[in-house]
């Protein structure tokens, strides 16, 4: 591998389709190692627009604006960060030669639950619950008596838990259909899930850089309303369970191909495995890497973007807690944070987001401990953490 400069004639280059607070950490990890950072999303002084090159704003669901800019810039490497994307652009610029990680079709799939669905239950026999997609409101209602109360209704096309719920009784039929009218993406078709009767759920970081293959520990997460507010690694599971979370990691990963990280979503049941979802780039529970490992996610995703080897050193268990906003800004909120945030084995990071709605993830705060009190202190220290 050869390293340059960047905003030279010879500087190796990296798109960010997407430039959240993920994406920040995936372009510092660039600048590290000496790469040209360009950094695209929706609004205006995005986070990773704080530390790339150059940036820009444009609707990403316009597939002339993303390849015009992907034509005038000419990365080596292009890395959706968010689901809401076109993938039109994406299959274009990969027919015009372009490198999209981990590949085209694997963003194509990921970013739908229909189709990363059915790949991996029909395609792929991977262990999944009951499941079935509707277009009406009619057809959720039939859909749901199927599949039994309570049920889970998502939008085949969201991300960070907007428009999903989870329906009770035939009674919250409307209301979950008009919650799916939140997603941020394609709401026009909804995937009824089952409730699988899990005993916890875990992200398997998965990292493949074309010769082979490497895990993280198996990460725990806390979930409200879709949406990550804490995780912790390692997350304790048999040996048995953990095997066959791997393989089927492996299993989805290989089928999907390409180079990255992935982030794959897992029920656990005993030591039974279930498959539930996969993102083709870092993951927000994976924040937690950033204090346990000597490699976090993003610095893995780089490397194995650029085909570099992947071996790090697990340092111990810690665990994330996402802080997110009471109230709409209109301008950058101000955070403030207490003192106590910042010790031996403590920190936070945070997202300087330049408007946020209620909801809105603004921090993480981090912990280094063993996994139940680290736990328990990050839940503490998130409490310490105010906007206005």
């Amino acid at each position: 591998m050869q390293f340059s400069a960047p905003l030279k004639s010879n500087s190796k280059k990296v798109m960010l389709l997407g430039s959240g607070e993920l994406g920040k950490e995936v372009a510092i990890e660039a600048q590290r190692l000496g790469l040209e950072v360009i950094a695209v999303d929706r609004y205006q002084n995005a986070p990773a627009h704080h530390v790339a090159h150059r940036s820009y704003v444009v609707d990403m669901q316009d597939k002339n604006a993303l390849l015009e800019i992907i034509y005038r810039e000419k990365p080596d490497y292009i890395l959706p960060e968010i689901e809401a994307i076109s993938i039109d652009a994406l299959f274009a610029a990969e027919d015009k030669g372009y490198n999209v990680i981990p590949n085209a079709n694997a963003v194509s799939k990921t970013m739908n639950r229909k189709n990363i669905r059915t790949f991996a239950a029909e395609t792929l026999d991977l262990q999944t619950g009951p499941y079935e997609f509707v277009t009406t409101q009619e057809g959720l209602l039939k859909a749901s008596k199927r599949m039994g109360y309570p049920c889970v209704i998502k939008p085949v096309m969201s991300s960070s838990g907007h428009g999903q719920s989870i329906c009770r009784s035939e009674e919250d039929v409307p209301a979950s259909w008009e919650t799916a009218k939140e997603a941020r993406g394609d709401a026009s078709e909804l995937i009824v899930e089952a409730f699988v009767d899990f005993d916890y759920e875990i992200t398997m970081l998965t990292v493949r850089n074309g010769s082979e293959t490497v895990f993280c520990e198996p990460i725990g997460h806390e979930q409200r309303d879709g949406d990550y507010v804490f995780s912790w690694q390692p997350m304790q599971m048999s040996e048995v369970a953990k095997q066959k979370a791997e393989a089927m990691a492996k299993t989805i990963t290989d089928g999907l191909g390409g180079r990255g990280l992935f982030g794959v979503e897992l029920f656990i049941k005993g030591d039974e495995v279930y498959f539930s979802e996969v993102s083709p780039r870092p993951h927000d529970t994976g924040m937690v890497t950033l204090i346990t490992q000597s490699q976090s996610e993003f610095a893995l995703h780089l490397r194995a973007v650029l085909g570099l080897p992947l071996g790090f050193t697990f340092y111990g268990s810690g665990a994330s807690a996402a802080y997110k906003t009471e109230m709409a800004h209109s301008n950058a909120p101000v955070i403030s944070v207490d003192d106590s945030l910042f010790s031996d084995n403590s920190f936070v990071r945070v997202f300087s987001k330049p408007e946020a709605h209620k909801g809105r993830r603004l921090a993480v705060a981090l912990v280094y401990d063993e996994v139940d009190s680290a736990v328990e202190q990050a839940r503490d220290l998130i409490q310490k953490i105010k906007d206005n």
